[in-house]
C-alpha cells in the first residue's frame, strides 16, 4: 500500500480497542486503493487488545506507531501525521468500511476544487441507511438554545430546530458546510501543516470542529462530495456511554471557550448546562433506569469539569534567540 515516491494520499488511522474493526477497515483499504498510490500510517493508542500486533502480522506495508499511552484522537492524528509523505493526509475513523471508489473520487475531488481546503464524503451505519455524521452546520446560539430547549430532539434533523445536523439533506449533493468530521477528511498535507494540524487541546470531539474554523479563517471553504462513502460503526472506541457524552461536551465547551467571548460565551455555556440538565431532570423525574437516563445525570454532576474544557497546551519556554542571519529581524 506504499508507492515507492510520494504517494497520492496518506491514509491516517488512530486505534484504540477495536482490533476487528481495525482490521475490517485495513482490508477495505488494500482491496479499493489500485488507482492511487497509497500509505497507511496506524498510531495505536495502547490498545492493550492485540491491535498492534495485528496490523505489524497483517498489513506489514502499513506504518505502524505503538503509542505507549493513550493520547486521544487529536493527539493521535498529528502524531501519525509527522509521519506522512502523501500529497494528501485523509483522516479515517478505524471502524470504516471505505467503499470501491470513495478514495479515489475524494481525492480527485479535492484536486478538481482546491478552493475547499478540507473534503468529507458520504457516511452510511451498517444497515445501510445514512448518517449525518460526515458533516455539521457550526453551533450557534440559537442552535444551542435548541438544545438547551429539547427542541433538537424533538424535531431532529429538523432545519430550523436542529440546524447543526442540517435538516434533513441525505448527503447526496456537493455542498459546501461549516464541519467536515474526523471520521472521514481530506486535506492537502501542504494545508495541514499549515494549520499544525488540530489543536492538542482537544482529546476527543471538537478538534475537527475547530480545524475547519480554522481553514475558513484562511479562506477556504469545506466540502462534502457524495461519490465518497464509507459505512462507519460510530463508537466502537467508547467504553460508556457516560464517557462518550463527557468526552463530547467538554469538547463542546472546548470549542466555545476558544471561539467566542464576551456574553456570547457566557449565554453558549449556560445553554450548554441548562441542556444537560433538563435531560438529567426529566431522567430523575420520570424515573428512568436506563443507561442512557444514567450518563445523563452523570455529565450533569460533572458539569463543573467539562464547562471548564481543556486547558490551553503548556507551551515550553523556548531559549533566547540567537542572533537572526543576514540582517533579517526576528518575527
Amino acid at each position: 500500500m506504499r508507492a515507492q515516491e510520494r504517494p497520492d494520499v496518506s491514509i491516517l488511522l488512530v486505534t484504540y480497542r477495536c482490533r476487528d474493526e481495525a482490521e475490517a477497515c485495513l482490508r477495505s483499504i488494500a482491496g479499493i486503493t489500485s488507482g492511487l498510490d497509497v500509505e497507511v500510517v496506524v498510531l495505536d493508542n495502547a490498545s492493550g487488545d492485540g491491535t498492534a500486533e495485528m496490523v505489524t502480522s497483517t498489513f506489514p506495508d502499513a506504518r505502524l506507531i505503538a503509542s505507549p499511552e493513550n493520547l486521544g484522537f487529536a493527539r493521535g492524528v498529528n502524531r501519525a501525521a509527522e509521519e506522512a509523505t502523501g500529497e494528501f493526509v485523509l483522516l479515517l475513523n478505524p471502524d470504516m468500511e471505505v467503499h470501491p471508489g470513495a478514495v479515489e473520487s475524494l481525492v480527485a475531488f479535492a484536486r478538481a476544487h482546491p478552493e475547499h481546503g478540507l473534503y468529507g464524503g458520504r457516511t452510511l451505519d451498517p444497515d445501510g441507511t445514512v448518517n449525518p455524521g460526515s458533516c455539521w452546520g457550526a453551533p450557534s446560539l440559537w442552535s444551542l438554545f435548541c438544545f438547551a430547549a429539547l427542541l433538537s430532539t424533538i424535531f431532529k434533523r429538523n432545519r430550523l430546530f436542529d440546524p447543526e445536523s442540517l435538516g434533513g439533506w441525505k448527503r447526496d449533493s456537493v455542498r459546501e458546510v461549516d464541519i467536515v468530521t474526523g471520521c472521514l477528511l481530506l486535506a492537502p498535507r501542504a494545508l495541514w501543516q499549515e494549520l499544525q494540524g488540530f489543536d492538542t487541546r482537544f482529546f476527543m470531539y471538537g478538534e475537527d470542529a475547530d480545524l475547519s474554523f480554522r481553514a475558513r479563517a484562511l479562506g477556504y471553504r469545506p466540502a462534502i462530495t457524495p461519490d465518497a462513502v464509507v459505512t462507519h460503526e460510530i463508537g466502537v472506541s467508547s467504553a460508556t456511554r457516560e464517557d462518550k457524552l463527557l468526552l463530547l461536551f467538554r469538547g463542546k465547551a472546548t470549542l466555545v471557550r476558544k471561539h467566542w467571548r464576551g456574553t456570547r460565551l457566557r449565554a453558549g455555556l449556560f445553554l450548554l448546562s441548562a441542556g444537560v440538565g433538563l435531560r438529567a431532570l426529566l431522567a430523575v423525574l420520570g424515573r428512568r433506569t436506563d443507561a442512557r437516563a444514567a450518563a445523563w445525570r452523570q455529565v450533569w454532576r460533572e458539569r463543573r469539569s467539562w464547562l471548564a474544557g481543556y486547558p490551553e497546551p503548556v507551551r515550553e519556554a523556548q531559549p533566547p534567540a540567537a542572533a537572526p542571519p543576514h540582517g533579517v529581524g526576528a518575527a
